[in-house]
């Protein structure tokens, strides 16, 4: 398994009364709330978090982007990555990923991504995603055209990657007299792609068509089990087997000396993390147009969808994250890969309010007990019973 190192960079300083009393962490609370002092000294604490996680050895180092939340600082990805790409170098840059139909020049992305690739020389994983519903309503973007914007300007950036040029583009959505990027990607023809997703229906079966890498986004650990499956199914559909290298889990881990004292430790900043930093009002969540009716049922019975408060005993009980002592986190770990068939960990160390050095603390110990353990393991077939 290779485990990549993924950090949210939330604004881990906010009043958790103020996100209480917008009712939502996301797109209507003020920004009066962020102090561009302690963002600074945040910025710096996450980016040496994620050099410290290359010299430890995780394989893989990934940022993202989100848009007017206190649950990500990272809206133009491409900074955070710029400035760890001469600083890295055990394992892959990634960026999971640039939110293509909020643009309006996604040759942009062409044009960051094989800089990064190039600066990196062949050691970066390009992203893309959608972005989620509320971010329509921070950008002024009708959600209806958000697959066919997304749709095409993929399609774009990889013919700009893999064409030479100049050539023309008259799309629906983007119109060039002249596509002819300087510089192209250092790898052939480009980039691996990796796509995260909530578990649309629309996303997996695309993804699957194309032959990426399949990113699953925080859920109950059943729900990523039945996407992967459905992956799968979709991938045999597109005439091929699908492999376990195409499959990623998006997680968060804590590991403490014994259970009681990782549960103990966490409580207060995992609680925060998910009735906090990941409140939404439902209905930004899904802007009319945005997805299928299909794909809305299916990503809300996934997430096992509820608009209440919920115990940190909640959310291991869903398999959502990953607590405990090293024993315990290796046995829920090894497990979770076996039944869901994939060889990708995205694995969050820092969450919610965590301080600097009880992240530290805990990468340490990832990289002691787990990094090892899982270096070469692979998804192992299901016991039989007992005769």
């Amino acid at each position: 398994m290779k485990i990549f190192h993924f950090h949210l960079m939330p604004y881990a300083h906010i009043d958790l009364q103020a996100i209480r009393d917008a009712q939502t962490a996301w797109v209507t609370l003020s920004n009066k709330h962020y102090d561009p002092v302690k963002g600074a000294d945040l910025y710096n604490e996450y980016l040496d978090q994620k050099e410290f996680a290359d010299e430890l050895g995780f394989d893989g180092h990934v940022v993202n982007e989100h848009h007017q939340t206190a649950y990500g600082l990272m809206p133009i990805p491409g900074v955070m990555a710029g400035a760890l790409a001469r600083r890295i170098k055990n394992g892959k840059l990634a960026i999971l990923g640039r939110a293509l139909p909020l643009l309006n020049n996604p040759l942009t992305v062409a044009e960051e991504f094989a800089m990064l690739d190039v600066i990196t020389r062949g050691n970066f994983i390009a992203g893309f995603v959608r972005g989620i519903g509320a971010e329509y309503h921070s950008f002024g973007v009708s959600p209806a055209e958000s697959l066919g914007r997304f749709q095409e300007a993929h399609d774009l950036i990889i013919r700009a990657w893999t064409e030479p040029g100049p050539f023309e583009w008259d799309g629906k959505y983007y119109k060039f007299k002249y596509v002819n990027p300087w510089p192209r990607p250092y790898q052939t023809p480009h980039p691996p792609i990796f796509i995260p997703s909530s578990g649309s229906l629309d996303t997996i079966r695309w993804v699957a068509q194309k032959r990426y890498t399949y990113c699953q986004t925080l859920a109950p650990f059943e729900g990523v089990v039945k996407t992967f499956d459905l992956f799968r199914e979709e991938a045999l559909k597109a005439g091929y087997e699908s492999s376990p290298d195409q499959l990623a889990w998006s997680n968060a881990i804590f590991i403490r000396e014994t259970d009681e004292k990782a549960r103990r430790d966490i409580r207060p900043h995992l609680e925060a993390y998910i009735n906090e930093f990941l409140t939404r009002d439902p209905a930004m969540m899904t802007p009319p147009g945005y997805s299928t009716v299909e794909s809305i049922k299916r990503v809300r019975s996934l997430r096992g969808y509820r608009n209440v408060r919920q115990t940190m005993e909640e959310v291991l009980d869903k398999g959502i994250v990953i607590i405990g002592s090293p024993n315990t986190v290796r046995e829920k770990l090894a497990a979770a890969q076996d039944r869901g068939k994939f060889n990708i960990s995205l694995t969050k160390t820092q969450f919610g309010t965590m301080p600097h050095q009880l992240v530290r603390e805990n990468q340490i110990a990832i990289a002691e007990e787990i990094l090892p353990y899982f270096r070469d393991r692979a998804p192992q077939p299901a016991r039989m019973a007992a005769e």
